[in-house]
């Protein structure tokens, strides 16, 4: 729902800027047309006074990239950063003489790696062009950083395609790892995800990928960075137990629900065969 679009003054009628309501007794200004920053001030400070007046909480700008001019004088009302993307900066402010309460910036990346096995017991890992990793010979699995929008289960089928030419099914994810001060001094989660092949004849990607191969899980513990590496001996015993069928990790399942926005239904990772096996089932689909 809009707030209303004009304030009366002493002289004149002021009008406000354009806002709908938040689900939290907020609103959000969404701006898209120029604006002079002398009408503009004027318009923000009759906005403001109007929002306190209806006992209004957090207030969000959304700033698109052509209207940079503006955030000097947002900023200098009092309104902070709170996150950037390429077209635009929101900025926000807290009404109330409260604790804060608006949510914070997103704090994680996600990223995937896949293990990719064979009914042979060979495993496909690939060596970076670029990383950490890079010039040390060291071979590793794909791994690579989930997309906006994008699925968990998606990105580990993309990032292996990308990398190495095979097609592949995700069946599950087997484990995850959560690190701290990564990327921007950002928290990061790191899914490894077991994928069943549908092709075996790899074509490595020119651009990141120095060489992509099968390889036996003894060969790829044996090499001395998977000798000194937790995550490397961890996978390798994902490997093993995956195999012999003596691991369950957490298949998608879509998660519909009569509220959600999404064009298609979200997937919640769950391990269905302890949960069919044990018979207290409700529905067959979430």
């Amino acid at each position: 729902m809009s707030d209303s679009l004009s304030f009366t003054g002493a002289e004149d009628s002021i009008r406000l800027l354009p806002a709908v309501n938040d689900d939290h007794g907020g609103v959000i200004v969404d701006l898209e047309e120029p604006m002079d920053s002398k009408v503009f001030i004027g318009a923000l400070r009759a906005s403001m006074s109007h929002w306190k007046h209806a006992g209004k909480k957090g207030v969000w700008i959304k700033l698109p990239i052509e209207l940079a001019n503006l955030v000097e004088t947002v900023v200098k009302e009092g309104f902070w950063y709170h996150h950037a993307e390429p077209n635009y900066l929101m900025l926000v402010y807290w009404i109330p003489e409260t604790i804060n309460t608006l949510p914070a910036n997103a704090t994680h990346r996600v990223g995937v790696g896949a293990i990719v096995l064979t009914e042979k017991r060979e495993m496909l890992v690939v060596q970076e062009k670029s990383g950490r990793l890079r010039g040390t010979g060291v071979w590793k699995i794909p791994t690579g950083i989930v997309d906006e929008r994008e699925d968990i289960c998606a990105a580990a089928i993309r990032e292996v395609k990308e990398e190495t030419g095979v097609d592949a099914e995700f069946v599950e994810v087997v484990a995850f790892r959560q690190t701290h001060k990564a990327f921007f001094d950002k928290s990061d989660l790191f899914f490894l995800c077991f994928l069943r092949p549908l092709s075996f004849k790899i074509q490595k990607q020119e651009l990141e990928i120095e060489a992509a191969q099968w390889m036996s899980i003894p060969e790829f513990t044996a090499q001395p960075f998977a000798q000194k590496s937790s995550l490397f001996k961890h996978i390798a015993d994902l490997c093993l137990v995956k195999l012999d069928k003596n691991y369950a990790g957490f298949c998608s399942v879509s998660s519909s629900s009569s509220s959600s926005s999404e064009d298609k239904p979200p997937y919640i990772y769950m391990n269905t065969r302890d949960l069919h096996r044990s018979g207290h089932t409700t529905t067959n689909r979430l």
